[in-house]
């Protein structure tokens, strides 16, 4: 599975990057305004400092309007992905933006039946938001397991990645991986919480402990000029 990190914080960004981790940034438009920077400026240098796709939103809501936005989103960098909302619009925006090559994010997926309308647009990753419909007392991560059994029915002519969003904590994270999911965006939150577990820091604090009593060191201490 890949992890994608959603999030429009600069300074997140890169410090998760250094870790390997980092398969991508998705990005939306509520995400950009809490930067308080121009819009342009904030997706180039994230498109800078990762190579992997950076999703960025599309704010019309006529399909010609967001063509033309998308393509100029498209031009900031080559790993940009323009995202388009699960309309009809959007999802002739989808199709028009295909066809110039550009990868297409459509987001705001609540239903497999609007997941299969978003692979036959050529849409390359579908985002479903499985936090938003846990919200409402509904199973979010059996929308994942629909969208990924029907995707998997037509190997040859779906090629749309599953990427899960509205993640709210590591189990959404560990239910989509065992369910196939090919990519899953978390908040920077999430992401870290995921390797937190009282056992290894009990066990760590155990280990150190005995350590620290033989009087032992690995690395001789650096001797001063």
């Amino acid at each position: 599975m890949k992890f994608f990190i959603d999030t429009a914080n600069i300074d997140e960004i890169r410090e998760l990057a250094v870790t390997g981790l980092l398969d991508g940034v998705t990005t939306n438009p509520s995400l950009i305004a809490k930067t308080g920077r121009p819009l342009f400026e904030v997706l180039a240098e994230i498109c800078g400092a990762i190579e992997g796709p950076v999703s960025a939103e599309v704010t019309a809501t006529n399909d010609e309007a967001m063509i033309a936005e998308g393509r100029k989103l498209a031009a900031i960098a080559e790993n940009i992905v323009v995202k388009v909302p699960l309309t009809w619009d959007g999802l002739k925006a989808c199709r028009a933006l295909r066809a110039r090559g550009t990868l297409v994010n459509v987001t705001l997926c609540f239903a497999p039946a609007q997941a299969i309308l978003a692979a036959k647009a050529g849409a390359s990753f579908i985002s479903p938001f499985i936090g938003r419909l846990d919200d409402i007392s509904q199973d979010g991560m059996q929308l994942i397991r629909d969208i990924v059994q029907i995707y998997r029915q037509y190997p040859h002519t779906i090629e749309t990645d599953v990427l899960v969003a509205s993640v709210r904590h590591p189990l959404h994270v560990v239910e989509a991986a065992k369910l196939g999911a090919d990519v899953t965006t978390l908040p920077p939150k999430v992401l870290r919480q995921m390797i937190s577990h009282p056992l290894t820091d009990k066990g760590l604090a155990a280990f150190l402990d005995d350590w620290g009593k033989t009087g032992q060191t690995i690395l001789k201490p650096k001797v001063a000029e």
